[in-house]
């Protein structure tokens, strides 16, 4: 097991060295088995790649940070819509449980995918939360998907409230923004089961395809303030050729989630395939 743990590092450094270009076609090629085109890209997948070689803004930066795009999105639509923040830390060592409430959540700035979720802080076992958090610190998210906005973020822990919408599951609304415009929405549905991922059109009508995951088998009702999400995820994405603008709408209430260029660091297949060229059609490159 030792000698696994250090191969796995030794092929991570040599991976650390190969140009960006190069990691991403192969990349591509070992999801679907086919180099993608990045001089003439066409599909959705292939133009998400050709956008993290090519569109690297600086704000881009501060913009998937978890902890600074608190501020930047509310300077830009309100601090209403922004998720508390509780505390934040450069080491895990250093967060401080007992100047939180009963519950929390817990997440790191520059990473994806790995969250604490906290509802009764009397049974948290500290020890294990910090040895968690420590991992999400080490993780060179960047060096995994070669998405660039990742790679200059600062590393810290945040704690934010936590989210309840009474005995309802939380689902969060992901609006996908072409150039300033919401295309269309997906809604993460049964994350307790199995992620179920669902999508809809602008009337919020299902549309005919699937990516990666399972779309739920019955309709998720159309979120109360939709209209208003899309307002908000269009002021966002003003002049960004692709970006999905993350909502939950709790209690009647809109929060900001994220801000993601690179959904399933677009690797994830379409079902049917025809989609990822039909949604690639919508991001429009300045080449």
């Amino acid at each position: 097991m030792h000698q696994d743990s250090k191969l796995k590092r030794l092929f991570y450094r040599l991976s650390l060295l190969i140009p960006d270009t190069w990691y991403l076609s192969l990349k591509y090629y070992k999801n679907f088995g086919e180099l993608p085109n990045l001089k003439y890209p066409k599909t959705f997948n292939e133009k998400l790649q050709w956008l993290k070689l090519h569109d690297r803004k600086p704000i881009y930066t501060t913009m998937v940070d978890k902890y600074e795009v608190k501020q930047y999105v509310a300077n830009i639509i309100g601090e209403k819509y922004i998720i508390p923040t509780l505390g934040v830390w450069d080491r895990a060592e250093d967060i401080n449980f007992d100047s939180l409430p009963n519950q929390f959540v817990l997440k790191a700035t520059h990473d994806s995918g790995r969250v604490v979720i906290c509802k009764d802080k009397t049974t948290l076992n500290r020890a294990e939360i910090i040895k968690e958090m420590r991992k999400s610190l080490q993780r060179n998210f960047y060096a995994v998907g070669r998405e660039w906005p990742y790679k200059n973020v600062k590393r810290r822990i945040i704690a934010e409230k936590y989210m309840e919408d009474g005995e309802q599951e939380l689902k969060d609304y992901k609006l996908m923004c072409f150039n300033g415009k919401v295309y269309c929405s997906f809604v993460c549905s049964e994350r307790e089961n199995r992620l179920k991922v669902t999508f809809y059109d602008r009337d919020w009508k299902r549309l005919p395809f699937e990516r990666h995951y399972p779309a739920a088998e019955k309709d998720i009702p159309k979120p109360k303030q939709y209209e208003k999400m899309v307002c908000l995820a269009e002021i966002l994405s003003k002049k960004i050729p692709f970006v999905r603008t993350d909502f939950y709408e709790i209690n009647g209430q809109l929060y900001f989630g994220e801000l993601t260029f690179f959904p399933g660091s677009g690797v994830e297949e379409f079902t049917p395939k025809e989609w990822d060229e039909r949604l690639g059609k919508l991001i429009v490159l300045h080449q």
